[in-house]
This record gives structure tokens, C-alpha cells and sequence, in this order.
């Protein structure tokens, strides 16, 4: 298995799929997964240190977990069938280990909720790896020193700016509050 990082989630040029980006550590190949809107935001929001005002799904879940002592202590990306991803995610209680299917961005949500390590099979990565340009490589929101205190990068005003635009246009209020604060944060300590 190889341990990965997140490396990027964002919308393809078409604005029709969210794409996660996940680097090998000690491996130069970068596995491409395509994911669901809610999928896309609830992983941005773990790797920028978003906070909202009520738990999406994958927040519950994870409350729901801490309430009955288990913890995800890994997450795997396990197989390819059919130009489909899969994913197990394992759970552990008091020296007990179980695992659970589940769709690889339901399992990288969570695993990034509780700080959990990211694997992908080397099969997987030997089949769908790819090795980026140049010019598209970036640092892991996970390494990045641009916030140190939380492990992650902080976003950039130009992506935070589309970002508000397309939540003005898509009535998605509460998220423009919060992008337009981010936003004023940022101009503020520049």
C-alpha cells in the first residue's frame, strides 16, 4: 500500500465534476478520483479549516462514532472495477478492528476528521496513477506551512473569490458569508 496526501480538490474546467487529487508519499504518481459535490465540500472544508454553523453529514457521523468509543484509524483506496473506485474504511474500538465498504470520498471525509492515514492499494495506483506536469504540481494542504498551527494551507483570494461568485449566482447565502469573511480576513493581515 502506499500512504498518499491530499493534494487538491477542485472543479474541472467543464464545472461538471469535483476531482480529488491524492500524491503518493515517496511516490511521484498522483491518483485522480473523481467525487460529488457534497463529497468535494465536506473534504475542502476539512483541509481549509472551514467551520459552519450546523455539522454537514460526515461532522454527524463522526460525533456519532466519538459517542460510541470508535475511532477510523485508516482509510484504504482498494480497488478499481469498472472505472469505479472502492474504499474500506477501519474502525477501531478498544484493541478491536472492523471494516466497512464505502465510497472513497465518504471514507476520505471522515478519515480527515479524525486525522486518519490515507492508503492506496498499489494496484490501484499502478492502474490509474498518473505523474503531474511541472507546473501543476503542488504542496499538500495537509504539509503546507502557510498555516502551520492547523496542518493546512490557507485559501487563496482568487479561488476564494470564484468561489463567492458561484455561491452568490447558486443562492448558497451562508456559504458566501463565510467566503466573502474569508476574504476580508485575508486582505486584512496582507
Amino acid at each position: 500500500m502506499i500512504r498518499v496526501d491530499i493534494i487538491n480538490v477542485f472543479l474541472t474546467e467543464k464545472g461538471d465534476e469535483f476531482i480529488i487529487l491524492m500524491r503518493g508519499v515517496g511516490d511521484e504518481r498522483t491518483l485522480p478520483v473523481s467525487i460529488g459535490q457534497l463529497e468535494a465540500q465536506s473534504i475542502a472544508t476539512q483541509l481549509y479549516h472551514v467551520d459552519f454553523p450546523r455539522p454537514l453529514t460526515h461532522d454527524l457521523f463522526k460525533t456519532a462514532l466519538d459517542r460510541i468509543g470508535y475511532k477510523v484509524s485508516r482509510v484504504v483506496i482498494s480497488d478499481l472495477i469498472n472505472s469505479t473506485f472502492y474504499a474500506r474504511l477501519f474502525l477501531e474500538k478498544e484493541g478491536e478492528t472492523i471494516e466497512i465498504d464505502s465510497r472513497p470520498s465518504d471514507a476520505i471525509a471522515l478519515g480527515l476528521r479524525f486525522s486518519a492515514p490515507i492508503f492506496v492499494e498499489e494496484k490501484v495506483m499502478d492502474e490509474s496513477g498518473v505523474i503531474l506536469p511541472e507546473n501543476m504540481k503542488t504542496d499538500s494542504p495537509q504539509k503546507k506551512n502557510g498555516d502551520a498551527e492547523k496542518g493546512g494551507v490557507p485559501p487563496q483570494p482568487e479561488g476564494l473569490s470564484e468561489q463567492l461568485s458561484r455561491a452568490i449566482r447558486e443562492e448558497r447565502y451562508e456559504d458566501a458569508a463565510k467566503l466573502r469573511d474569508q476574504l476580508n480576513n485575508l486582505s486584512k493581515s496582507n
